[in-house]
């Protein structure tokens, strides 16, 4: 087990860089506080007659998509084609949807899903890991989860682990019954893109050691399984995977003892994880 932490918080820490938005106006969708305006963004809806004081307020949350759509239109940002549901806090029914690529312009509450693709041998843990395709849009040849992706619009994060398992890894059903939901985490990021608020959902899956993972969907270049003890090297020593990959490593590390969930850096690791502050105002 590791005593020094250091090269895990690190992650964590730059997987929560917008504490306090100060140059972001609120986002209120039906009179509720929902997200952060990006100033890029701001000029085209002051022009929509939104702006609502030091605010923007949306009074009907239907027309949300069509507001993303039209953003989209006026060269803001490249539309993902792919709708998500817009929440106001963790655990509250959908009030609205948009297109996933606008969500960090609004600073709006995004859910994904991560699985952990685990095998236990006689020689220890193995983990099968993704290098993500390098024609992807974000992060383009990391190393990656066996399965992770976004919570499409009037999907749970069940159906969307599914899902996501058999488009890019080729899992089977009957082989997915064996997923595990392990928990939550939760950062605020500033990125390119915007402002990401993002909710992951994680599951571990104990795979049979004659199975192999299949690349389905283009998004994934290939699969490696690798020994635990390399992946804890290469989150602890380097940037080699996608930037959200390595919290749900680092909570699965604390799971399996090999940081010490007890110590002091270990009982750290996991309130920033799972406790993250969130920002002032939502």
């Amino acid at each position: 087990m590791s005593s020094d932490v250091s090269g895990f918080a690190r992650h964590i820490t730059a997987c929560n860089t917008a504490i306090q938005p100060d140059t972001r106006p609120v986002f209120r969708l039906a009179g509720q506080d929902a997200g952060f305006v990006d100033p890029r963004i701001a000029p085209a809806l002051e022009k929509l007659g939104l702006a609502d004081g030091n605010a923007f307020s949306l009074a009907d949350p239907s027309q949300l998509e069509a507001l993303g759509q039209r953003l989209a239109d006026d060269g803001l940002y490249r539309s993902h084609h792919e709708l998500f549901d817009v929440i106001i806090a963790e655990g509250t029914p959908p009030v609205a949807r948009i297109d996933r690529g606008a969500l960090p312009l609004f600073g709006l509450l995004a859910v994904g899903v991560h699985l952990n693709g685990l095998v236990r041998r006689d020689d220890g843990l193995h983990l099968w890991v993704a290098r993500r395709s390098r024609s992807k849009r974000l992060d383009p040849g990391k190393l990656d989860h066996l399965v992770a992706g976004g919570v499409s619009a009037g999907l749970t994060p069940h159906d969307a682990i599914i899902k996501e398992a058999a488009e890019e890894a080729s899992l089977p059903p009957d082989i997915m019954e064996g997923a595990r939901q392990v928990g939550t985490i939760r950062y605020t990021l500033d990125r390119p893109e915007g402002l990401r608020r993002d909710l992951l959902v994680c599951y571990d899956l104990v795979l049979p050691d004659m199975f192999t993972p299949e690349p389905a969907d283009g998004e994934v270049e290939e699969f490696l399984l690798l020994p635990i003890a390399e992946v804890f090297r290469l989150v602890r020593d380097t940037d080699e995977f996608k930037f959200n990959v390595n919290l749900v490593l680092i909570d699965l590390f604390l799971r399996e003892g090999l940081i010490d969930p007890q110590s002091p850096g270990g009982k750290t690791l996991r309130r920033e994880l799972h406790g993250n502050v969130e920002m002032d105002g939502v």
